[in-house]
C-alpha cells in the first residue's frame, strides 16, 4: 500500500464531497426560484491495479445529476402572464444574443417595447396566431419563432362586414305604415356609422326596406345603400329574399378618408304576425379600442382584450421536448439547452401529445426539498471529516517513515 496513494484517495473523497456541498449550496440558494430543478451529486469508485501482497487504494469521482423531469409544486398568482406548464414540456425564450433556449421558469412580465420576458432577462417565444387557425410548425427547430409582443397591434378596429336583423313587423297595420329602426355600423377607422333601417307596408304580405346613411356633412347628404322587398307567406314567414342582402360600400370620400365597406345582412329571422312592431339586429366590427390586459389559455393561445371587450387571438406559445430532459445542458438563467446526451428538441403545442397545459396565474416552484438538503450536507460534512482523517493519519504516517532515517 502506498502511503502517498492513500493521501490521495483522502484528497479524493474531499474533494468529491466538496462537489457535494456545492450542488447542496445552489438547491438551497434556489429553493425559491421559480422552475428551478435540483441537482444532486453522484459518486462512482475509482479502482486502482493491486497485487495479492498489496492494495493501492484508488478514489472516488463524482458526476453531477439533474432533476429537470421532477416537476415541483405549484404557486398561484394574480398575474395573468405568470405561467406554469402541468405536465412535460418547456417554454422557449430567447436570450440578449438571439439564441433560442429551453426553460420551465415562467415568470414573465410585460416590457415596455410589449415583449414577455421572465426574471432572468429571456422573452418568451411563439408563433403568429390566427383564430381557429394554428400556424405551421417547424418540428425539430426554432425556425419560425417570433418574440410574443402583446402590445404590437396597439389601438385597434375591426370594420363590419355582416348583420343581423331579427324580430317582426305588424300584419295589422295598412298599407302606407311605416316604422324605422337604427343600427351602428364600424368603418375602417373603427368610427361608429349610425344605418337607418325603415320599413314601409306596400301591400299585404309586401314590406320594402331601405336602408341608408346619412353623414354628418353641411348640409347632410343621405346615401340609399339598400332597397329591398320582403315578402311574407299566410303564416308570416318570410319567403323573399332567401339569401342575405348586401348593402353599397360607402368609399372614403363620404368618410372622411374612412370606408364603409359592404354589408351582409341576414333578414330570416324576420317574420309578419299580429303583433306590435318589433325589431332587432345587431352588426359586427368593434370601434377603436385600447389594449387592456392579455388572456392566455392552457393550449397556449395568447388572446389581447381590448377596452371595447374585443378579444384577438394573436399568439400561440411554443413548447419543446427531449428524449432525456435531465440530460440537458444546463445554463445560467434557469434555461436549458440541448446536448449530445438529451436527443433532438422537439417542437409542439400545449395540451397536445406530449406536452402539458400552461397554466396562466401560477409558477412552477422549485423542486428543491429543503429539509433533505440539509440532511445532506450533514452527511457531506462528516464524510469531509472522515477523509480528512484519512490524510491527516497517511500524513502522519509518512512523517513516521522520514524520520527512520534520523
Amino acid at each position: 500500500m502506498s502511503l502517498y496513494g492513500t493521501m490521495r484517495t483522502g484528497v479524493s473523497g474531499m474533494n468529491a464531497q466538496a462537489n457535494r456541498l456545492s450542488t447542496v449550496g445552489d438547491n438551497i440558494a434556489n429553493a425559491s426560484t421559480a422552475g428551478y430543478k435540483k441537482s444532486s451529486t453522484q459518486f462512482s469508485s475509482m479502482i486502482l491495479p493491486s497485487s495479492e501482497g498489496s492494495y493501492n487504494s484508488g478514489g472516488v469521482n463524482t458526476t453531477v445529476r439533474y432533476s429537470i423531469n421532477d416537476q415541483g409544486a405549484f404557486s398561484y398568482t394574480t398575474s395573468s402572464t405568470d405561467l406554469a406548464i402541468d405536465g412535460e414540456g418547456f417554454f422557449i425564450v430567447a436570450g440578449a444574443d438571439g439564441t433560442d433556449y429551453l426553460t420551465r421558469a415562467g415568470n414573465f412580465e410585460v416590457q415596455e417595447d410589449g415583449t414577455l420576458q421572465n426574471s432572468a432577462g429571456f422573452t418568451l417565444m411563439g408563433y403568429p396566431y390566427k383564430a381557429n387557425e394554428d400556424p405551421t410548425i417547424v418540428i425539430n427547430g426554432f425556425e419560425g419563432l417570433t418574440e410574443i409582443n402583446v402590445t404590437s397591434g396597439g389601438m385597434t378596429a375591426t370594420p363590419s362586414t355582416e348583420g343581423l336583423v331579427a324580430g317582426n313587423l305588424p300584419a295589422k297595420e295598412a298599407i302606407g305604415f311605416t316604422k324605422s329602426s337604427s343600427l351602428v355600423a364600424y368603418d375602417s377607422q373603427g368610427n361608429g356609422r349610425l344605418l337607418n333601417l325603415t320599413y314601409e307596408k306596400m301591400n299585404d304580405n309586401e314590406w320594402e326596406l331601405t336602408i341608408d346613411f346619412t353623414d354628418s356633412g353641411t348640409p347632410p347628404v343621405t346615401t340609399n345603400l339598400s332597397t329591398t322587398t320582403l315578402t311574407f307567406d299566410a303564416q308570416g314567414k318570410l319567403t323573399a329574399p332567401t339569401a342575405p342582402i348586401t348593402t353599397t360600400a360607402i368609399p372614403s370620400t363620404s368618410l372622411g378618408g374612412a370606408e364603409l365597406g359592404a354589408l351582409d345582412i341576414d333578414l330570416s329571422k324576420l317574420s309578419q304576425l299580429g303583433a306590435d312592431y318589433s325589431i332587432t339586429g345587431n352588426i359586427n366590427g368593434q370601434g377603436a379600442s385600447a389594449v387592456d390586459k392579455v388572456e392566455i389559455s392552457k393550449d397556449g393561445v395568447v388572446s389581447i382584450l381590448y377596452k371595447n371587450g374585443q378579444s384577438v387571438p394573436t399568439y400561440r406559445i411554443a413548447m419543446a421536448n427531449v428524449q432525456s430532459p435531465n440530460n440537458l445542458r444546463p445554463l445560467a438563467g434557469n434555461v436549458y439547452s440541448q446536448s449530445n446526451d438529451s436527443g433532438v428538441v422537439v417542437m409542439g403545442y400545449a395540451g397536445s401529445v406530449g406536452y402539458g397545459d400552461i397554466l396562466s396565474g401560477a409558477l412552477e416552484d422549485s423542486n428543491v426539498d429543503i429539509a433533505e438538503e440539509l440532511t445532506t450536507m450533514i452527511e457531506s460534512q462528516r464524510s469531509y471529516t472522515a477523509n480528512s482523517k484519512v490524510f491527516q493519519t497517511g500524513s502522519e504516517l509518512l512523517e513516521v517513515l522520514v524520520n527512520l532515517k534520523r
